[in-house]
């Protein structure tokens, strides 16, 4: 392994933040595609999503899918460079491992891009969705992983630490679900959903993404009611467990300044999406909340990253 601050290591990390900020706009504009109908296939709903969110019929920018193409292969280069330069003219672990899972990605969701003319198929929203964050991720994590730190010291709340990251995926996952089965709309009330607290047994049904959906959910729908209510959940334990986290590691000054970013961000995400519900779904909101996402994901990679060391 080279040694640390090397030359090499911090080209590779130059690449890799450009690689990160390349996927989060590709995030952006797929998040704005998405949402405003302006998505392949949109004309066969019988109303785009968007129009719904925006409460009026929505006509998107005709260049957007021409930025998304342009801005995803600049990215798809940016991660195959990546990857060459970990692994030549000798690996750089864990660097390495995580730009080539960052490089086998892009590949995935390049293929995948074959079933997402048709909006309909939940599952293939699910992973493009998740794809897309994941691409925020592992180009992050290749940049905190190309210059090899110094060994910190541990702090005592890494276990607590793992379960509150598990939280988080789950949360990212939760509100991954809302949005590609087209349930934002179905749930317009705080902190109740249309008078519902708890998901009715039927609502679980709406955490299978193979199905073939037939249209936006409705206001009241019991499935769009049990994702949102258990997003919500398992949002604001997040925010409980990751202030105790950054108080167990208050001693541990990098792992808990991450702590403290992730819990930071986890409020501000969650205040947005209390935001795009009061304002009757804005669409801006909308993708303000999908990039606060992939943002959140690449801190917790920090934490995570900090207290394995």
């Amino acid at each position: 392994m080279p040694p640390f601050g090397s030359a090499r290591g911090r080209r590779i990390r130059a690449l890799a933040i450009l690689t990160c900020l390349l996927s989060v706009l590709v995030v952006t504009v797929s998040a704005t595609l998405r949402l405003s109908g302006a998505g392949l296939g949109c004309a066969d709903w019988p109303g785009c999503y968007g129009a719904i969110l925006a409460g009026v019929p929505h006509a998107p920018w005709e260049g957007a899918r021409l930025v998304h193409r342009i801005v995803a292969t600049l990215a798809l280069l940016a991660g195959i460079l990546l990857a060459w330069r970990c692994w030549r003219p000798q690996p750089l672990q864990p660097a390495a491992r995580y730009a080539t899972l960052l490089l086998a990605l892009m590949l995935f969701l390049s293929i995948l891009g074959v079933w997402s003319a048709d909006p309909r198929m939940a599952l293939v929203n699910f992973l493009n969705l998740v794809g897309g964050l994941g691409l925020v991720t592992f180009s992050w994590r290749v940049a905190i992983t190309a210059e090899p730190s110094q060994m910190l010291e541990r702090g005592g709340g890494g276990r607590l630490c793992r379960v509150a990251l598990v939280l988080l995926t789950l949360t990212v996952v939760l509100g991954a679900l809302v949005g590609a089965r087209y349930a934002a709309v179905g749930c317009s009330t705080l902190p109740d959903c249309q008078g519902v607290w708890w998901p009715a047994p039927h609502g679980f049904l709406a955490l299978n993404p193979f199905v073939r959906l037939a249209g936006p959910a409705a206001p009241g729908d019991a499935g769009a009611a049990a994702l949102h209510l258990l997003h919500r959940y398992a949002a604001v334990l997040a925010v409980l467990l990751f202030a105790v986290v950054a108080l167990r590691l208050r001693k541990v000054s990098r792992a808990r300044n991450a702590a403290l970013a992730v819990l930071t961000l986890l409020i501000l995400e969650s205040g947005i999406g209390v935001l795009t519900v009061v304002s009757g779904f804005s669409l801006w909101l909308g993708v303000a909340h999908n990039v606060g996402a992939a943002l959140l994901l690449a801190a917790a990679a920090s934490l995570m990253h900090s207290v394995r060391q």
